[in-house]
């Protein structure tokens, strides 16, 4: 009789703390859904826990009956695919230069990269060269000054630098010279790697609300983030119209919040399942080559 192995310790204290990991971390969005998909009556009471009473979409239907989360929305989906497709271009062009090692002051110019990681600028100094380019108040201010991130520009650093040398010298010997070498031969060998660093971007972009904070000043502008912060801060539906729905109106407020949270998380989070087989393969290869 073949016996089964004994599980260790590590297994089952491993488990129970990624359960409660899990838990803390579902619980507040499971909690969020719930109380915008129920009555006013059991939101009022505090009766809602993890399930809808009262199930009604109201809330929903004045959130996007909003012509302003539309706008937001498309402004968010904008700013989201266009800095993605900036970041992602910029970060893969530098960081295949920085791990060939015929490049002149290779070593200076990662330790310059690097440096960034610890010591910035500042917000002000920032800001005055944002203006001084005149991306204030652009889709280009949000697209451009967050273009790169030093960590994932290290990553795919790391990434490229782990191909075999062996594939740049058969382009070589073909006639390709190093623009050809990176769109013909690395790019197609580093999907896994483009789709975690993409992914990485575009949440980033899609949560980020500093940047039209500081660089926004048209509402027609605005990301869905700020729109949310704004309605968050306020206390009110943008629209004005939450008292026809009845009940307590600091309590439908705070449904309206929760579904608008709903409505604007959703989105990048279906983004995930069609990245989700790339997420580990490139994180990982990236981070163990080399």
């Amino acid at each position: 009789m073949i016996k089964s192995p004994k599980l260790g310790l590590f297994p089952v204290v491993s488990a129970v703390i990624l359960t409660i990991v899990v838990v803390a971390t579902l619980y507040p969005f499971v909690h969020m859904i719930a109380v915008s998909l129920s009555g006013d009556v059991y939101v009022i009471k505090n009766e809602i826990t993890v399930w809808p009473k009262g199930f009604n979409v109201n809330m929903y239907n004045l959130v996007l009956g909003d012509p302003k989360i539309w706008t937001a929305f498309r402004n968010t989906i904008l700013y989201t695919a266009l800095g993605t497709a900036i970041s992602l271009a910029v970060t893969s062009m530098g960081a295949y230069a920085l791990s060939r090692s015929q490049m002149a002051f290779r070593k200076s110019l990662t330790m310059l990269i690097v440096f960034t990681m610890f010591f910035g600028g500042g917000m002000i100094p920032t800001y005055l060269v944002v203006r001084s380019l005149e991306l204030v108040d652009t889709i280009w201010g949000m697209a451009l000054p967050g273009a790169v991130s030093t960590w994932n520009l290290i990553l795919m650093r790391t990434f490229f630098a782990g191909i075999p040398k062996e594939l740049e010298e058969s382009g070589r010997l073909d006639g390709l010279n190093d623009i050809g070498i990176f769109f013909r031969i690395m790019v197609p060998l580093s999907k896994a790697s483009f789709a975690t660093i993409a992914l990485f971007y575009a949440v980033s972009m899609w949560n980020n609300f500093q940047l039209p904070l500081l660089y926004l000043r048209s509402p027609d502008l605005f990301p869905l983030q700020v729109l949310l912060r704004n309605l968050i801060l306020a206390g009110t539906a943008s629209s004005g119209d939450v008292t026809r729905i009845g009940g307590d109106n600091l309590i439908v407020e705070e449904s309206l919040k929760y579904a608008t949270i709903m409505v604007s998380t959703l989105p990048i989070l279906i983004v995930y399942p069609f990245v989700q087989k790339y997420f580990v393969k490139g994180a990982m290869i990236g981070a163990v080559k080399g």
